[in-house]
């Protein structure tokens, strides 16, 4: 039956798991965990090909326990009660260790039935996600597990992986493999930090690769075709999604146009670009703001851009976008202004409109100067005094002008028109 390379170089031993030293190394708390031979219930947390299913493996065997697995995207409760029947069994003499994968799959009930099958102790649970586990597993699961999150590797980690796939598939074919310089650096470097990933492309380019005189060589043009998209790790409803639109935001909050302009790049490969375009169209009021007011339209413009090209054309609009807010001075003044607003709504601080301020029709006689308004066009400067804010929160100030040149421009020219004057007083 057909292996796959990566399963048939799989770790044996915590020694030859790739990467992961801050759980792993020798004074990793998980490595001491495992080598203390009580093995509590945990839950791994990181992204696919990081070697959670290998160390839970190696934790099965040298625990001496029967390992079971099951992938909650098929697994049902019928499954896991065919595993508790087999705890004490010749089956499983010294207790079940349940490798459930995916967790993140079985609703809040599948994952409360879990509870009664682990408190007893004779089934050890590991539990796998590459979704943030304290947004998707149940607290009564998590209470009861450690959580170790497996990190992404990198490609000078993956690089003995690729090596040890090139020797045994060399050894199995009867060959010499002969690489071409940057090959073995492209498999470990496009991968997306993903071993599983690494070695399927072993696999299929010395599968494809023509043997003259009995010698394999791997040229680096396969090895960029084959590895094409492998480095992007994203999915829509993931944490891959959410951290990379937060990244791209942040960046551009930071002033820093290359990371705004990497994270773009992310969202545009994996044909986000919805989620790119809204996160433009937000920091340009959020972060810019009136810093520079015309950022707002001058992105709309490119976002109107880019929706008309379509991709691959769509990604000049918004490059152009995001290197704009990014370079451009930045002013949290209306967030800050329209948060303090609609907290004092949410909080029921509004009072009653000033009479003023009402609609004509409140007049019998229909005519705004009954009212006692103001129109502030007859006025020089086109100001005059008058109250707008309802009497209960007549002084209050939501809006602070930035410490920015736009807005200490638009400051002098109203303390000058006002000359002093709030304007929160009627005259």
């Amino acid at each position: 039956m057909y292996q796959p390379l990566a399963d048939r170089i799989r770790p044996q031993t915590l020694d030859e798991v790739l990467g992961q030293g801050h759980i792993l190394g020798q004074d990793g708390l998980l490595r001491r965990v495992i080598d203390s031979g009580k093995i509590p219930n945990m839950v791994f947390y990181g992204p696919s090909g990081t070697g959670k299913t290998t160390v839970a493996n190696i934790i099965a065997q040298q625990s001496g326990r029967t390992l079971r697995r099951l992938n909650a995207t098929t697994a049902s409760l019928a499954d896991i009660r065919d595993v508790m029947e087999q705890v004490g069994t010749l089956l499983a003499p010294n207790g079940v260790l349940l490798y459930l994968d995916e967790i993140q799959y079985f609703n809040k009930k599948q994952q409360q039935s879990l509870l009664e099958f682990i408190e007893n102790g004779k089934i050890t649970l590991i539990a796998s996600t590459t979704e943030n586990p304290y947004f998707t597993i149940f607290n009564a699961i998590l209470s009861r597990s450690t959580v170790f999150e497996f990190k992404m590797l990198t490609a000078d980690d993956l690089l003995p992986a690729v090596d040890r796939g090139i020797a045994l598939q060399a050894r199995e074919l009867g060959v010499e493999a002969v690489c071409e310089d940057g090959v073995r650096r492209h498999l470990a470097a496009s991968c997306g930090g993903d071993v599983r990933k690494a070695l399927n492309a072993v696999e299929l380019l010395m599968t494809a690769s023509r043997i003259r005189d009995g010698v394999l060589t791997i040229t680096l043009d396969d090895a960029r075709l084959v590895a094409q998209r492998s480095a992007m790790r994203y999915d829509r409803d993931g944490d891959d999604h959410f951290d990379t639109a937060s990244a791209l935001m942040k960046s551009l909050r930071g002033s820093d146009p290359d990371a705004a302009l990497h994270y773009l790049a992310r969202l545009l490969e994996a044909g986000d670009m919805l989620t790119a375009i809204r996160r433009l169209l937000c920091s340009a009021s959020e972060d810019v703001g009136m810093a520079y007011p015309q950022a707002a339209s001058i992105v709309k413009s490119c976002v109107d851009s880019a929706l008309q090209l379509g991709l691959p054309e769509a990604q000049l609009p918004l490059a152009q976008a995001a290197i704009l807010l990014a370079t451009a001075p930045k002013s949290n003044s209306v967030v800050n202004a329209i948060g303090a607003a609609m907290a004092d709504v949410r909080a029921g601080r509004t009072g009653d409109y000033p009479r003023h301020l009402q609609n004509v029709h409140a007049d019998g006689a229909g005519f705004e100067r009954e009212q006692g308004y103001l129109y502030p066009h007859l006025y020089p400067g086109h100001w005059v005094a008058q109250q707008y804010l309802p009497d209960a929160i007549k002084d209050h100030v939501y809006y602070e002008y930035g410490p920015n040149k736009n807005e200490q421009a638009a400051k002098a020219y109203w303390d000058r028109i006002k000359g002093g004057q709030s304007g929160k007083e009627g005259e």
